[in-house]
């Protein structure tokens, strides 16, 4: 392992942040970007040609692009001048051209590494062609945008376009074991809050490497934090509520759950205690729509839109006829068949995105509006469902990296009946597709 990850760093060392101390020295310590650094990666391969046009480095943040352009004119013995586009205008262009070429005069070559070129509006990425054209610099430009849509036709002709991933799962692990390494100790997480902590980093190592710093600022000593434990360092989370209106939650509380126990009966009691005592009546509308989705959902898909029109009717009557038509809601939820499977398939959702960071969707279904994403493959091989003879493709709509995931399950009750029987039917053509594709 090279000195750079050596335990027990130097005082000035430890003032440093993390991601600076960690900083590769070498293309060989860059985590991850195999498609570009591996064996038979872009950039090697233009490395042992011995030439080395302008770039534009896209991709996500955290992902290596600064270090990757320093380390690149290291490797070729360039010059490597920065500037930033969310700083810079055309006076400082002016002076880092007029700075190239002097150096160009004493036989040393600039690379010009311009970060966020996509900020720099058309006027000033046009003047960096003729110095590009007469060899004055060699442009590596980094975006996170897409160079499609943000950088001019006539730059983007004059560099290839190098995509940056998100760091894996494995890259980020890699990553941490190296700042463990630095430190000369492992971080004081639980297997679970190991885990948690990758997943909040969402494929960006400097992202990784302040948690981290965030974590050793805050854990007590001889602590080993769990995942809810970690979540509370390195998430601020405001008080749910404030302790003087516990009467008032305790009341939202009780009717919730009693139209939740379809007792309309109770509900409505709550309901009405809840206006006597000076309860704004639009509140109450919110929640009654609130529970129309979490509770009841697509069992009966009118209670959503009953629960809408009873606060709608709220505003055109006003009080106190306006509240006729909010019991009306309260006691058509209550009685209305129950199911949470759209609210928990949600919640899955959500945790499965939280925790795999932002891999690409599947390229096949990516529209390619530009020619340059068309020849990346964007699009291609997509089936139009509506072409199909029972307008189902049956084609993979998940991101690769995290494969089919199976989040909502009707209930037998209501209309989540006939939607069962729906996803059965599209499950079978589904399961007869892959079958067909593994034969041939």
């Amino acid at each position: 392992m090279s000195d750079l990850f050596a335990a027990d760093p130097s005082e000035t060392d430890k003032a440093r942040p993390l991601a600076d101390q960690l900083r590769p020295r070498t293309l060989d310590e860059v985590i991850g970007q195999e498609h570009l650094l591996g064996p038979n990666g872009t950039l090697r391969r233009m490395l042992a040609s011995g030439r080395l046009g302008s770039l534009i480095l896209w991709g996500p943040p955290g992902t290596g692009k600064t270090t990757v352009a320093r380390l690149l004119a290291d490797q070729i013995g360039y010059r490597f001048e920065q500037i930033s586009a969310i700083f810079s205008g055309v006076a400082d262009l002016k002076k880092v051209f007029e700075k190239a070429r002097f150096e160009r005069l004493s036989g040393h070559r600039t690379l010009l590494f311009v970060d966020e070129i996509h900020r720099f509006n058309r006027a000033q990425q046009d003047s960096f062609l003729p110095v590009m054209e007469d060899g004055t610099v060699v442009l590596v430009g980094a975006t996170t945008e897409n160079p499609s849509f943000e950088l001019n036709a006539a730059l983007l002709s004059r560099s290839q376009v190098l995509r940056f991933e998100s760091l894996g799962r494995d890259d980020l692990e890699k990553l941490l074991e190296r700042a463990e390494t630095l430190l000369g100790a492992g971080l004081p997480l639980s297997d679970e809050a190991r885990e948690t902590l990758l997943g909040l980093a969402d494929g960006d190592g400097r992202a990784l490497l302040g948690l981290v710093e965030e974590i050793l600022a805050s854990a007590q000593e001889n602590e080993t934090l769990d995942a809810n434990s970690l979540l509370t360092i390195v998430q601020r989370r405001a008080p749910i509520y404030d302790k003087a209106q516990d009467g008032h939650y305790n009341l939202i509380s009780a009717l919730h759950k009693t139209i939740r126990g379809s007792d309309p009966d109770a509900a409505l009691y709550y309901f009405a205690r809840m206006l006597d005592a000076g309860e704004d009546p639009l509140f109450l509308a919110r929640r009654l729509i609130r529970m129309a989705s979490e509770d009841i959902g697509l069992a009966d898909p009118q209670a959503l839109q009953l629960a809408i029109a009873g606060r709608d009717a709220y505003q055109m009557l006003g009080s106190p006829e306006g509240e006729l038509s909010l019991a009306q809601v309260v006691v058509y939820l209550a009685l209305a068949p129950k199911s949470n499977a759209v609210y928990t398939a949600y919640k899955a959702a959500v945790s499965v995105a939280k925790s795999t960071g932002s891999p690409m969707p599947p390229m096949v279904i990516l529209n390619a509006p530009t020619k340059m994403m068309k020849g990346q493959g964007y699009g291609e091989g997509y089936i139009y469902d509506h072409d199909t003879p029972e307008a189902f493709s049956g084609q993979e709509y998940f991101p690769e990296k995290i494969g089919r995931q199976d989040f909502y399950h009707p209930v037998e009750r209501g209309f989540e009946r006939d939607l069962r029987k729906r996803m059965d039917y599209f499950a079978r053509l589904r399961a007869a597709k892959r079958a067909t594709e593994s034969e041939d």
